[in-house]
């Protein structure tokens, strides 16, 4: 066996619990893809990273992420932790406040920002675009939408490596006491090739500007914790529409709390248009596993 550097994180969070769960093997040499699967199968987390040495130029580190059945191409909370990891470990340094992450959707900078000490990262995310605009007539969007109060902008279906329907609700107060559909979901999932349904609604007060949901229905059907991924989709389709919560392009979003947990995801469209889906990342676990 063959003792391995292994870190599990709360990604988005400011405490322990608060946020969305990631587990990170630091060393990873001899371990093929079959081998990674089984650790993620058995770390249980909803994605395991693997840090192995880059091999394209300008990136600081390489990076495969599993989830418990299968290999992800790009996911938001295991970008942020495994850049939190590896510079904790001293594996990669920053140059002017950005290292560079590579992996199956190419390189991705993160940007890390330290303010009394407290540690900030954000990942440029890959661009998303709009795959289609709900129709009135949809019978399977408007079935995994019932009992759902509507707002102001129309569904679509947006697509950013993962694709997500993001429907905007009428109140928080409504969104927050939803009861999903969870049959519908996952046959919109698999008819339109997504992941789901991102439901959220404008914020009535607190520290967050948003608060979404996030209805997995592509597999085993489930609410994700906190997804920055999914987070930056809507972002992109909220920027589409004029519609951000702040004009600088800034804004928080409140995740997780409907299914115990309590994250927050700091989201920022940048003067180029680009979305960076960021937050602070706590630490649980450090030690080593036999593998």
């Amino acid at each position: 066996m063959t003792q391995r550097r292994y870190l599990q994180l709360d990604v988005f969070a400011d405490r322990p619990g608060a946020g969305n769960p990631l587990a990170v093997v630091l060393d990873t040499d001899g371990l093929d893809a079959a081998t990674m699967q089984a650790i993620a199968r058995w770390s249980d987390r909803p994605e395991t990273t693997f840090v192995f040495a880059p091999v394209t130029a300008g990136a600081d580190y390489r990076i495969r992420m599993f989830a418990p059945d299968r290999e992800v191409p790009f996911a938001g909370h295991p970008s942020i932790g495994t850049a939190y990891a590896v510079l904790q470990a001293g594996m990669a340094g920053l140059t002017d406040g950005r290292i560079v992450q590579e992996g199956m959707t190419g390189l991705l900078p993160l940007q890390v920002d330290d303010h009394d000490g407290q540690r900030s990262i954000a990942v440029r995310t890959p661009t998303a675009r709009v795959a289609q605009v709900g129709r009135a007539d949809d019978t399977t969007l408007a079935a995994a939408l019932r009992g759902l109060p509507v707002g102001g902008l129309p569904p679509a279906l947006m697509d950013g490596g993962r694709r997500w329907w993001v429907a905007e609700l009428a109140s928080e107060a409504g969104l927050r006491s939803a009861t999903p559909d969870w049959a519908a979901i996952a046959e919109l999932a698999a008819r339109s090739d997504s992941m789901g349904v991102l439901a959220f609604a404008r914020a009535t007060g607190g520290d967050h500007d948003l608060a979404v949901r996030a209805f997995v229905g592509a597999g085993t059907q489930f609410e994700d914790a906190a997804s920055g991924a999914a987070n930056a989709v809507l972002a992109a389709w909220l920027r589409e529409n004029d519609a951000l919560p702040a004009r600088d392009g800034r804004y928080v979003a409140s995740q997780g709390r409907e299914v115990g947990f309590d994250a927050r995801l700091h989201l920022r469209v940048d003067e180029d248009g680009e979305i960076w889906s960021g937050g602070r990342v706590c630490p649980i676990v450090s030690g080593t596993i036999d593998w």
